[in-house]
């Protein structure tokens, strides 16, 4: 997932075209280059000592303890002070009138350093110093929050091996109510902020927080909810199969004598209902066992195995003696985020992933995708990229190497290669192809629907917070045709409980998005590449796919998304890919779902 970095700068590049433009300007260009090496200078060193503090503390978390919530809120408000400057937002603005008669690359660095001050304005200093004290709050209130069944303390990785393996609705219910009592405490939290952050991003004309993260990617909020729901119109016809299909078979998991019409929150195998994949087991796979066996450390230096296997050097030492890989030891007096995500500390050399790695499946994929960043990161660590415009071709691109990489190491012919599973096992192929729908198609209408829509109406629609978590459960229900195992007042804020509402704010469409971008790219890889079925590749070894995967990785923010996306693929961004590579499930649902009583509509209602 992405780096956890309050006032981090989001690379846009919202202009391309040639090096040169029309209206050369040698002079012009001498003055801007000076201004903006300065400018580099300085923003790598404040960034640097932020993203230290932000590390600190989403690492070691001590109750009571306000040392790293102190220093990480100065870290921040220097670096915001710095790229927030009016000097910093008159000179850039000033510099811009002139783009045609400068360097294309310069004009993407300065309109990637106006992007940046919109986040941290001098001319609402105050207002910027709130923000940031209040954001560095919400994240130790998450992550330094006591989650309890009962009496007992339970870490989130115990709630979910409740969640993935217990058939007890009592203790499930239980454990899923443990993970949303968070929330009560970030409700005001949330609130806050989200005043906060569209008073800020104002001050440089953007209408609120949503927009302006929605800019990233040169479009404007209604194309993006456009595309968002277009993705959930895509995957509907096959996502009411696997709705239909599901409330059935765990009824009969829990021995339930009337099948709900939506599914309770606590039936499925996941706090957020993002992933139902663990309700399926695939006979003749069993990775959690296989892995058990190799141990925490061995899945980390397997995923490095994987990339310099691609044809990528190893990890620099650095990342293993400055990364935070596994839960903290057991009494240890400190907490630490369990979200994984990865790290480009300095925008140089730098890397660190914080993660709580556990040797079972989950954390097999996870680790893959962590370092899919990691090895993003450095690629375009060159000198052929600014630093100020080392970011992917767009967030989403992030995410999408990341996710793709999970899946091509979740593929049998890559795990018998590896002798996770033995050499020629007979599986079940449709219920595989199930399990991974599971994972990849009900994840659309959570990201593009429940999380895009909600945070939309947070910020742009200015939501009020005692509707909080009537909306949430609105588009649970709506979106994913899921429901609370019981009423759930505004005294709670289950959406809070995630934790990019809190500090990765307004962009989980990043997610919707990658996840039609890693099929394009994979079907791609597979197809003109490997020359193999998309649903059963191996990449080990192919040093070809590495290549290709290299040349995008390496290009950073300095071409245009579209751009790179159609001379990679051929293709705009769709969900085409997608639907062909899971077009086999839906005769087997049909049939499975005879006679059975569909509750979801045959086309998603949006509001």
């Amino acid at each position: 997932m992405k780096k956890i970095l309050i006032g981090i700068l989001c690379l846009a590049a919202l202009s391309y075209g040639c090096k040169k433009t029309p209206e050369e300007n040698p002079a012009m260009e001498a003055d801007v280059q000076a201004f903006l090496d300065d400018y580099t200078n300085e923003f790598l060193k404040l960034y640097y000592a932020s993203s230290k503090a932000e590390w600190a503390s989403n690492t070691h978390i001590v109750d009571g303890d306000t040392t790293n919530a102190y220093e990480t809120r100065m870290a921040n408000e220097a670096f915001a002070d710095f790229t927030g400057s009016e000097e910093v937002i008159n000179k850039t603005k000033e510099f811009l009138k002139h783009k045609n008669e400068l360097d294309t690359q310069q004009v993407k660095q300065l309109e990637a350093i106006l992007y940046s001050a919109a986040n941290n304005p001098a001319t609402v200093q105050d207002v910027v110093k709130k923000r940031i004290k209040a954001e560095t709050i919400q994240t130790e209130k998450l992550f330094g929050f006591d989650f309890k069944i009962g009496p007992k303390s339970v870490s989130t990785n115990e709630i979910d091996n409740i969640l993935k393996d217990q058939k007890d609705l009592i203790l499930r219910e239980a454990a899923w109510d443990a993970s949303k009592e968070v929330g009560k405490n970030l409700k005001g939290g949330l609130d806050t902020l989200r005043a906060l952050r569209n008073e800020t991003v104002r001050a440089l004309g953007y209408d609120d927080y949503f927009s302006y993260q929605v800019s990233d990617y040169n479009m404007g909020v209604d194309e993006m909810m456009a595309l968002n729901r277009k993705l959930v119109e895509d995957v509907w016809p096959l996502y009411r199969e696997l709705h239909t299909y599901v409330r059935y078979e765990l009824a009969e998991q829990y021995e339930v004598s009337v099948v709900p019409e939506m599914i309770p929150a606590h039936w499925l195998p996941n706090r957020w209902g993002q992933d139902w994949s663990g309700i399926i087991n695939v006979e003749g796979i069993n990775l959690d066992k296989a892995l058990e066996e190799k141990g925490s450390e061995w899945l980390v230096k397997q995923a490095e195995r994987f990339y310099v296997s691609l044809g990528f050097e190893n990890l620099p030492q650095t990342f293993y003696e400055r990364s935070s890989l596994y839960p903290a030891p057991e009494g240890a007096d400190y907490k630490k985020n369990n979200h994984a995500s990865a790290w480009h500390m300095d925008l140089k050399k730098d890397v660190r992933s914080l993660m709580s790695v556990i040797p079972n499946a989950e954390w097999y994929e996870t680790t893959h995708h962590e370092l899919g960043h990691i090895y993003y990161y450095i690629s375009y660590s060159t000198p052929e990229v600014p630093p100020l415009l080392r970011g992917g071709a767009n967030r989403a691109f992030h995410e999408a190497i990341g996710s793709m990489m999970g899946l091509a190491a979740m593929q049998k012919p890559f795990l018998s290669n590896l002798e996770l599973i033995p050499a020629n096992v007979k599986t079940d192929e449709t219920k595989a192809l199930l399990k991974e729908a599971l994972h990849y198609i009900v994840f659309i209408p959570f990201s593009a629907g429940v999380m895009t829509h909600f945070e939309h109406d947070l910020y742009s629609k200015q939501l009020p917070i005692d509707e909080f978590n009537q909306k949430w459960w609105e588009y649970k229900k709506t979106f994913q045709g899921i429901v609370a195992p019981t009423p759930r007042g505004e005294e709670y804020a289950d959406a809070t409980s995630k934790t990019h509402i809190n500090n990765d704010a307004a962009q989980y469409y990043d997610y919707a998005l990658s996840y039609a971008l890693l099929f394009q790219i994979h079907n791609h890889i597979a197809k003109e590449i490997l020359h193999q079925d998309p649903r059963a590749t191996n990449y080990f070894g192919s040093k070809e796919t590495g290549a290709f995967l290299h040349n995008i990785l390496k290009q950073g923010a300095t071409e245009d998304w579209r751009k790179l996306l159609k001379e990679a693929t051929g293709e705009d961004i769709n969900a085409k890919a997608m639907l062909e590579y899971f077009e086999p499930l839906m005769d087997y649902l049909k049939k499975e779902n005879e006679g059975r009583e569909y509750t979801l509509p045959v086309r998603p209602i949006f509001n």
